[in-house]
């Protein structure tokens, strides 16, 4: 029990930085977008089409090249469109006629602002990047509610990401904090939310919005990172539902008694399913089909339907595993598990095969 209590102590040393101004966090948090450019390239990008601006007007001086105060050549017309663009108006070049002037008037006066518009959106656009991000991690933190926050994202975290995505779950609804920018780049690809730093901080897990999430999942790559995490969540966020992973089976009841819900035993669920590959290799087959949740079958939950209600689940169409009933899991040979009542889910096998959509609709909510 002493261990815990240090853990405690270290939390209340923490600074709280979850209030901290927005324009501070543009290193720690990342927004996914769907199309991230430099802004070298925007740059050149901008910088074309100005260069495609001047040309096209110099295409218009030169096809009215004879209402000037000289004749032109295309070289004199590019001249006059590079100058008058960019407001330099040197003189020497001058529309004569009444035409020339009404197209000075009514085009190139047009091209002009449009090409210090290209020219000076540029500009901002480069040097408001960081305002940009600023604006964008604001209007997140004001309405992100009820996401999932996966702490450490190296393979339990990946996984557990996958099984979330596989469930339905947007990326935008999941939060990736991690220490290591390799990790963090991987989840960026992904579409998720982003927030760089350690994971036991009570700062950091304010910054991702532990306090409005619905669910923590909780994978470091130590238990005693794992206790700690713990801890430090379940001061913060009474409400939210911890799921931590522990590599130690003897680790188990610190998680426990740290706040956890729910506690995975990696090392000792691999060793069981090590024994099982050497006696029953189809079993470990099976058991990895249903853990895989993009092929084959998978363990699902539902709602029951209508007609249900009343009837035993073992009669049901499908495999029901377990009831859920008031939060509690009944499994399917328990008594409190005999018949469905209204309000109850079903923990039932699904094929997740693509020729069994219309089933898996059926039983959406």
């Amino acid at each position: 029990m002493k261990r815990p209590f240090r853990f405690a102590s270290q939390l209340r040393a923490d600074a709280e930085l979850g209030d901290v101004p927005v324009h501070t966090l543009t290193d720690v948090i990342t927004i996914p977008r769907s199309a991230h450019t430099t802004p070298w390239v925007l740059m050149a990008r901008r910088f074309g089409y100005a260069i495609l601006l001047v040309i096209a007007v110099a295409g218009l001086v030169y096809f009215d090249r004879g209402a000037y105060s000289e004749p032109l050549t295309f070289i004199d017309a590019l001249y006059y469109s590079a100058v008058s663009l960019s407001t330099t108006g040197y003189g020497d070049i001058v529309p004569v006629t009444q035409g020339a002037r009404l197209m000075n008037i009514f085009l190139i006066t047009p091209a002009r602002v449009a090409f210090l518009m290209l020219l000076v959106g540029t500009t901002l656009s480069v040097l408001t990047e960081d305002s940009r991000k600023t604006l964008e991690i604001q209007q997140w933190r004001q309405t992100v509610r009820d996401h999932t926050i996966v702490i450490g994202y190296g393979t339990k975290g990946r996984s557990a990401t996958d099984a979330l995505l596989a469930g339905g779950a947007a990326p935008g609804s999941i939060v990736v904090v991690d220490a290591d920018p390799v990790n963090l780049a991987q989840a960026e690809k992904r579409g998720l939310v982003t927030v760089h730093g350690d994971g036991t901080k009570s700062d950091i897990l304010r910054i991702a919005g532990v306090t409005r999430a619905r669910s923590v999942v909780v994978a470091p790559s130590s238990d005693d990172t794992a206790v700690l995490v713990t801890l430090s969540v379940r001061e913060i966020a009474p409400s939210a539902m911890i799921v931590a992973s522990v590599r130690e089976s003897e680790n188990q009841h610190l998680l426990m008694q740290s706040g956890a819900d729910s506690v995975v035993v990696s090392a000792e669920t691999t060793g069981r399913l090590l024994g099982l590959a050497t006696v029953t290799p189809p079993v470990v087959e099976m058991m990895e089909d249903l853990l895989s949740p993009d092929e084959g079958f998978a363990v699902a939950e539902r709602p029951i339907a209508d007609d249900e209600v009343g009837a035993n689940p073992r009669h049901l169409a499908d495999i029901v595993l377990g009831v859920v009933r008031s939060g509690e899991l009944y499994r399917i040979d328990s008594p409190e598990a005999e018949t469905v009542e209204p309000g109850d889910r079903l923990l039932y096998v699904r094929l997740t095969k693509p020729t069994d959509a219309h089933d898996a609709s059926k039983h959406a909510e």
